[in-house]
C-alpha cells in the first residue's frame, strides 16, 4: 500500500516564506511525475506545480518567480519552497505523485491528505 504524506503548512504572514514537504512510502517500484494541487474554499483543486522524474518542472502562472518544486528520487520526497506568500495562496495543498508498484503494473495517481496553508496577517 502507497501511502504519501504531506507536512509543512501553517499561518504565515504575507510575504513570508513556506515550505512543504512529502513523502511517499510502501510499496514502490518507481515514481514518475510528482506535483502540488491546491483546493481554497468554493474552488476547484488546481495544478501549483510539476516536476518529472527527470527533473523538468511546470508551475501555475500564478506561482511563477515565487514557488520552486524539487524531489529527491533516491527518498522518494518533493518539496514545495514558497516564497512571496500571498491571501490568494491560502488553500488546502496536496502532494500528488504517479507510482508503479511493480515492475508489470499499470501507473496510478497517488494523493495525500493535505496540508493547510493560511497566509493572512
Amino acid at each position: 500500500q502507497v501511502q504519501l504524506v504531506e507536512s509543512g503548512g501553517g499561518l504565515v504572514q504575507p510575504g513570508g516564506s513556506l515550505n512543504l514537504s512529502c513523502a511517499a512510502s510502501g510499496r514502490i517500484f518507481s515514481i514518475n511525475a510528482m506535483g502540488w494541487y491546491r483546493q481554497a474554499p468554493g474552488k476547484q483543486r488546481e495544478l501549483v506545480a510539476r516536476i518529472t522524474s527527470g527533473g523538468s518542472t511546470n508551475y501555475a502562472d500564478s506561482v511563477k518567480g515565487r514557488f520552486t518544486i524539487s524531489r529527491d528520487n533516491a527518498k522518494n520526497t518533493a518539496s514545495l519552497q514558497m516564497n512571496s506568500l500571498k491571501a490568494e495562496d491560502t488553500a488546502v495543498y496536496y502532494c500528488n505523485a504517479v507510482i508503479k508498484v511493480r515492475s508489470f503494473t499499470y501507473e496510478r495517481v497517488y494523493w495525500g491528505q493535505g496540508t493547510q496553508v493560511t497566509v493572512s496577517s
